[in-house]
């Protein structure tokens, strides 16, 4: 009987191909913020948006095909992209794109779950599942804001593009905000039936 083959471990590889795809993403963040807030090169400001989306896409799909997952990836993907996304709703805020109270409810959102997190980690728990529904607001918010960025110009196409972009913020935020209670609820649930490790470790002892 043949031994298993064994796996090289890649958990901490540095330079890996989806390591390079999520760092040139947080090199394009301030060229966006620059673009958008400073010449005001909308065009080029899209362009930057959508390949940044491309890549953030592509490098999910490359660690698994390459087996390249690794802790640095695990790190700095989900960094790079809030950092992406806080960027965009900062400045379209700024430029009047979106109204201010939209980027607060998406960031606060972010922010609460984020702080839901500690529930999970005092109880040794990994977080909860991904709820369906908000993979697919997050995807209407991604789709929504290369729009509404493409509805900024005078032309016949901005015209078109400015009621369906206002029409799947509108969506995407909604289901967003959602989700967001649904995980909180769940997050308040584990807390009332679960104790914290340390206070079953004392129980035990």
């Amino acid at each position: 009987m043949s031994s298993p083959n064994v796996e090289p471990e890649a958990s901490d590889r540095i330079l890996t191909i989806p390591n390079v795809l999520s760092g040139v993403r947080l090199l394009l963040i301030p060229l966006f913020a620059y673009l958008l807030l400073g010449p005001r090169a909308d065009g080029l400001a899209l362009i930057v948006l959508l390949a940044s989306g491309a890549t953030d896409w592509l490098d999910g799909k490359l660690a698994r095909a390459l087996d390249q997952s690794s802790r640095l990836g695990a790190l700095l993907d989900p960094l790079v992209d809030r950092l992406s996304v806080v960027t965009t709703l900062v400045t379209f805020v700024i430029r009047g794109i979106i109204p201010w109270w939209v980027a607060a409810l998406l960031i606060g959102r972010d922010l609460l779950l984020a702080g839901t997190m500690f529930v999970y980690k005092r109880r040794s728990m990994p977080p909860p599942d991904v709820i369906y529904l908000g993979k697919a607001a997050t995807f209407v918010l991604m789709v929504a804001l290369p729009v509404l960025l493409g509805s900024t110009g005078d032309t016949g196409v901005a015209t078109v593009l400015a009621p369906i972009g206002n029409a799947l913020l509108i969506w995407g935020t909604g289901l967003y905000v959602w989700t967001g209670a649904l995980y909180t609820y769940k997050a308040f649930t584990v807390a009332k039936a679960v104790p914290p490790s340390a206070d079953r470790a004392a129980r035990n002892g």
